[in-house]
């Protein structure tokens, strides 16, 4: 049953809304739910390429987002004088997923994922190898492979892999707590370049599938959550907006907007038109 949330904040109050509030209907009990805890955003958000620590602050708020990875190798994690990236980020708000971008093999990526655990970040890690610094396209054996063994050791993994339905499998497979298949090239903008490809992945795994990277706009994010995704992960497409705290924010509602039509049924798509109005009782 459709029951009307705010925004922000998310959650109910018994008083009566400013006008101003943004309201969209959401499903009760519609979350994203990864290695069993729920979240009611199904936006990610990345910290990297802001203008500012403070931008990037103000555009995490505005995308409603709940969870917000970050490069582990962009973390000052042992210079306590220096500045940190974790100190612009509200670590009882957000759950932060450390990821091993900049990782070119199995063992890089998971040397980073162990030192991210052992620098206190939780077990969640978002799992890049990547194998061309060109295009950026992970190499997916390496992938398999560090997969098998984070799951092993107790990590809950959230591997970064190209659009290959099969890959996603294997992926689910040999332990990853979701897939996350790229719409297009990291950073490249170009929106959702394979949807049939997205769609046979959905088909084809029983883990939530998750957008990462491509996302340009706010209709890219709507497009995949109109395939019935379960989230869209994202950095390049806000960071580098010309302002990165609004588009925050479109994200914020295309995401919720792409996921409510979804839910809702698009109607068959057909050559010819059909009246929107009934014909009986017309004058002949």
């Amino acid at each position: 049953m459709g029951v009307c949330f705010p925004i922000f904040p998310y959650f109910p109050t018994p008083t009566p809304p400013h006008p101003h509030t943004i309201y969209f209907y959401m499903l009760e009990n519609d979350h994203l739910i990864i290695a069993g805890k729920a979240y009611r955003s199904r936006l990610i958000v990345g910290t990297g390429k802001y203008p500012s620590f403070e931008i990037m602050r103000e555009a995490l708020e505005k995308s409603g987002a709940e969870i917000v990875t970050v490069a582990v190798r962009r973390v000052n994690l042992f210079d306590k004088s220096q500045p940190s990236l974790l100190d612009y980020i509200d670590l009882k708000k957000y759950t932060l997923l450390p990821n091993t971008a900049g990782c070119y093999t199995a063992e890089e990526a998971i040397r980073t994922a162990r030192l991210a655990r052992e620098a206190g970040f939780s077990n969640l890690i978002k799992l890049e190898v990547i194998g061309d610094q060109k295009t950026l396209f992970p190499d997916n054996i390496g992938l398999l492979k560090a997969t098998e063994t984070l799951a092993k050791e107790g990590f809950v993994v959230l591997p970064y892999t190209n659009d290959d339905p099969v890959m996603a499998k294997k992926l689910e497979d040999a332990g990853a707590a979701a897939v996350m298949p790229l719409g297009a090239p990291i950073g490249s903008g170009l929106g959702i370049r394979n949807p049939y490809n997205i769609k046979i992945i959905l088909e084809m795994v029983s883990v939530p599938v998750i957008v990462d990277a491509g996302v340009g706009t706010a209709s890219d994010a709507a497009i995949a959550m109109e395939l019935g995704v379960d989230g869209v992960l994202m950095n390049t497409g806000i960071a580098e907006a010309k302002d990165p705290v609004k588009m925050a924010e479109a994200m914020n509602y295309a995401v919720r907007a792409g996921r409510l039509a979804y839910l809702a049924g698009r109607i068959p798509k057909k050559l010819y038109a059909t009246a929107s109005s009934p014909l009986e009782g017309m004058l002949e």
